[in-house]
């Protein structure tokens, strides 16, 4: 993640005396991403990530905490949130809110396989299954309204072909996007770098920071944009297809919910390139601020839109 708050050395250090996990050696700052301020954060005991929250508020972070907690309990293989002395898993470094979980080894993949896209499929479906079980969830804060909120903020900055793409796209959602389609909490943001391999075995999901109760059909259209989408933003059927099988056999998709997917893969879209959109024109100060290209999305969002039109 982009770095917007970076602790001292020596506050790290005191704040890592109140967990038993050793002495402080390093503190690298994460690139990749643009919510939270992330470190890997290495001691004399093992291997760690170190979140510093900039925005959600107490009951976001606790949520996903507890989420985590719970999905890691099931078997899914994301970071497990570890607890200080105190028995406290959000704590408080650079003024702000913090919370340290475990390393997952394996790397992440640019250029996905099928085998690869079938193992994320069966994940996404092992995560949405085992998910339905944790305690209070909160909802997904990035849906429709958010949308909207965001296109009336950016609406005025941008060219008059994308603001009538955006305001097209927005009317079309508020229209036609099913309010019946099976709910529960997802992940929100599959992309490639939030999952990591072992050869051909998922060995970690990351970042569950954007989690909360939305449409499960949203969740699958996310990642399959972000994991079987060609350069051209046109979609890979063959990967696309390994992905929703694999997905199937955990957890079928009923013939009403597959009628929603055109509309859902636009629905995905439209999200990040909107997020895309507000980090360019309306960004936050910070070191290292990673800030993803819009026209990436943009052109995931047509084709989209293409293939609803053939």
């Amino acid at each position: 993640m982009s770095v917007f708050t970076r602790p001292s050395a020596e506050a790290a250090a005191a704040w890592l005396e109140t967990y038993a996990l050793g002495a402080l050696q390093t503190l690298e700052d994460i690139a990749e991403g643009v919510q939270n301020s992330n470190f890997y954060l290495n001691t004399t005991a093992g291997q760690y990530v170190l979140t510093i929250f900039e925005q959600a508020g107490s009951d976001e972070i606790d949520f996903h905490v507890r989420l985590m907690t719970h999905l890691a309990s099931c078997g899914i293989p994301c970071p497990a949130p570890l607890a200080n002395r105190r028995h406290q898993y959000v704590t408080e470094l650079a003024g702000k809110p913090a919370v340290l979980v475990s390393r997952l080894s394996g790397n992440a993949v640019r250029t996905p396989t099928c085998a690869q896209c079938a193992a994320v499929g069966a994940l996404l479906a092992d995560l949405h299954l085992a998910a339905a079980t944790c305690p209070s969830p909160l909802r997904h804060e990035r849906d429709t309204a958010w949308c909207a909120l965001v296109a009336a903020q950016i609406m005025a900055q941008l060219a008059a072909d994308e603001a009538r793409l955006l305001d097209d796209e927005i009317r079309h959602q508020q229209r036609c996007r099913p309010h019946d389609l099976p709910r529960g909490v997802i992940h929100a943001d599959l992309f490639r770098d939030n999952v990591l391999f072992l050869e051909d075995r998922v060995s970690g999901v990351l970042d569950f920071y954007f989690a909360g109760v939305d449409d499960l059909l949203f969740d699958l259209a996310v990642t399959v944009n972000d994991w079987c989408t060609t350069n051209s933003g046109t979609m890979d059927g063959e990967r696309s297809a390994v992905l929703l099988a694999a997905y199937d056999v955990r957890r079928p998709l009923l013939p009403r919910v597959l009628a929603a997917w055109p509309t859902l893969l636009r629905a995905a879209a439209l999200r990040f390139w909107l997020s895309r959109l507000q980090d360019l024109h309306r960004p936050r100060p910070g070191n290292l601020v990673m800030q993803r290209d819009p026209e990436a999305y943009r052109e995931i969002l047509i084709a989209r839109r293409a293939l609803v039109a053939r």
